[in-house]
């Protein structure tokens, strides 16, 4: 596997025009159910994060495919779970991951909408929760809401480390990038305060129904 990973990280480097697709068709396995587990788009993306960061590439192409592929991805995973319903859960290969998806059903049934927000941080849930949330049959327009919401912020938020690593070394002479990078920052610490604040309500709002009753 270190050396597949090291073959498509010399691809990137070497065929700058090809990065974006690439990334698109990891970010988009990563979010599938099964072949997400086999699939190492976090640590591509810190690479292509600091590949950024020395100039060798454009942060836009990265960028703008990583987010439509995550986008892409979870899509495709929620429409599998919402046409299939629970049967899908004793279809081989989905019958060999009981447990995973056992912990998103209760991680979904526990937070809901912001289980796909969090849950695309999360490497265990990452590719399990938006079948869950087909499955449990959420509503289209809240679960896309939230699957974008999370794709605008993870994509960022894996490439920044890898990019802020790479810049290190020197002072930011690009100020473009490192306006960029400060915006990237920001929006992510600005969605994780969301979430917070949702999770805080939450536990909040349910004990007040069990107190109603």
């Amino acid at each position: 596997m270190d050396a597949f990973f090291d073959q498509i990280g010399q691809f990137i480097q070497t065929n700058q025009d090809w990065a974006g697709p690439i990334i698109f068709l990891l970010t988009l396995g990563e979010s599938m159910l099964i072949i997400g587990i086999l699939i190492p788009a976090t640590a591509l993306l810190l690479l292509t994060g600091g590949l950024i960061g020395t100039g060798t590439l454009s942060p836009w192409s990265p960028l703008i495919w990583g987010i439509a592929g995550a986008i892409v991805g979870d899509a495709i995973s929620y429409a599998f779970g919402r046409w299939l319903g629970p049967t899908m859960l004793r279809r081989w290969p989905f019958s060999t991951q009981r447990t995973a998806v056992a912990r998103a059903r209760l991680f979904f049934s526990r937070y809901g909408f912001a289980s796909v927000l969090m849950g695309r941080f999360l490497g265990p849930f990452r590719s399990t929760v938006p079948t869950v949330a087909g499955i449990m049959a959420m509503k289209h327009t809240r679960f896309q809401l939230a699957n974008v919401i999370s794709a605008v912020l993870w994509v960022p938020a894996m490439l920044t480390p890898g990019y802020l690593a790479a810049r290190s070394a020197g002072a930011l002479q690009d100020t473009q990038h490192a306006g960029l990078i400060i915006g990237f920052v920001l929006s992510i610490v600005f969605g994780l305060a969301l979430i917070v604040m949702f999770l805080r309500k939450r536990p909040q709002a349910a004990n007040g129904r069990s107190r109603r009753r």
